[in-house]
């Protein structure tokens, strides 16, 4: 039963949730990526789950030569089938990312809705992935995109949540600033592909959780051989030990895992690195 995966405790928050994670796989047709999509929230919410998150760029191809033709305003198709399908569900819904159009600019975009439609925040990515790796991988996410330049965060009655997308996980300060304001979890919808995946992707995460103590979930969409930029796959769960707790392979798939709060409640009293932190030491001056 769903409700056994909400245990209350005395201050009337719950200590346990399902966590579920979409691990689509997307085609060029943006209306079937969707239908897809809301089918397998459907599913995940039958089986309990109470926060459902979609990956990175999950209605379009990923790719800078894709981004203007799917882009959207924001409400628009894509977002306010996100908010029916959350409200029918009664759940918290992390709609991955979309390419967002406003104002004459792109912005690679996630938006969180709540149990009754609504929208409770909007995370363009921060950082844009501009990277070459000689022989691997070159890609450039700013020949289109505009940067966001706001955190993200929402309350449900579990936790509170932090957003990032794919490359924001870089960036460590990100992720501590998310836990100095209480977070709990983070949430990260993200497409690594195959040079960076291997290397990188769960050590990044794994590393973010256990110097924050913060739950850590990436979603990805599956994995696609004949598409122009093959993500790695592999959305992962990591507990605030730095355990992966739940982790998919390359396929389309959705993973759920009962996030636990009392354990990182523990841990961070077992490890209280919180309150040993010496802020007095770690002011930066930054040279102009």
């Amino acid at each position: 039963e769903p409700h056994t995966h909400c245990r209350a405790i005395g201050s009337g928050l719950c200590v346990y949730f399902r966590l579920a994670l979409i691990q689509l796989h997307v085609s060029a047709v943006k209306s079937d990526n969707l239908q897809r999509a809301c089918g397998l929230i459907r599913e995940a919410s039958a089986k309990g789950a109470k926060v459902v998150a979609l990956p990175e760029c999950f209605n379009s191809p990923y790719g800078t030569q894709y981004f203007k033709e799917y882009a959207e305003k924001i409400p628009g198709e894509s977002t306010q089938k996100l908010s029916a399908v959350a409200k029918e569900c009664s759940i918290y819904l992390i709609g991955g990312s979309i390419p967002e159009e406003d104002g004459g600019k792109l912005y690679n975009t996630c938006t969180v809705f709540g149990p009754d439609g609504a929208i409770l925040a909007k995370h363009r990515k921060i950082h844009l992935f501009d990277i070459n790796v000689p022989g691997k991988i070159q890609f450039k996410e700013s020949e289109t995109l505009s940067p966001g330049d706001s955190f993200s965060m929402f309350d449900t009655p579990y936790c509170k949540v932090g957003l990032g997308i794919c490359y924001d996980i870089r960036f460590a300060e990100l992720a501590q600033i998310y836990g100095q304001k209480g977070c709990q979890l983070l949430i990260y919808p993200g497409a690594f592909n195959m040079t960076t995946g291997p290397a990188h992707w769960e050590l990044l995460q794994r590393g973010r959780a256990v110097d924050n103590q913060v739950y850590v979930a990436t979603v990805s969409p599956a994995r696609d051989e004949k598409a122009s930029y093959v993500a790695w796959g592999h959305s992962t769960v990591v507990n605030p030990w730095g355990e992966v707790i739940a982790k998919a392979g390359a396929e389309e798939t959705v993973i759920y895992t009962d996030i636990d709060l009392k354990k990182l409640a523990e841990i961070r009293q077992q490890i209280p690195i919180l309150s040993q932190k010496r802020y007095d030491l770690y002011g930066i001056e930054m040279k102009k």
